[in-house]
């Protein structure tokens, strides 16, 4: 069974920096593409970004402030976010895409307070 941990989401004020990690059971290469997206209260979950072995995408929101990056040593991808903004706040979740299957994380929290 595959298992995305993600881990490092927490408080931070506007302005500030966080990274988030994701941690996967298998090697990442196994995948098609791995990606972070959020989800605030009342909305839908959203695009943070994605990573494959030949393309990075971001979000426009994201664009210019979040860097995705990964180690494949370590199995992780993680999400730089900088001048954090409050509607940031949301709960990320790590996701991860095979030639078949797709799988999610647990989601870690991130608030950003004004």
């Amino acid at each position: 069974q595959v298992q995305l941990v993600e881990s490092g989401g927490g408080l931070v004020q506007a302005g500030g920096s966080l990274t988030i990690s994701c941690v996967a059971s298998v090697s990442i290469s196994e995948f098609n593409a791995m990606g972070w997206y959020r989800q605030a209260p009342g909305k839908q979950r959203e695009l943070v970004a994605t990573i494959s072995s030949d393309s990075i995408n971001y979000a426009e929101s994201s664009k210019g402030r979040f860097t995705i990056s990964r180690d494949n040593a370590k199995n992780a991808v993680y999400l730089q976010m900088d001048t954090l903004r409050p509607d940031d706040t949301a709960v990320y979740y790590c996701y991860a895409k095979g030639a078949w299957l797709a799988y999610w994380g647990q989601g870690t929290q991130v608030t950003v307070s004004s």
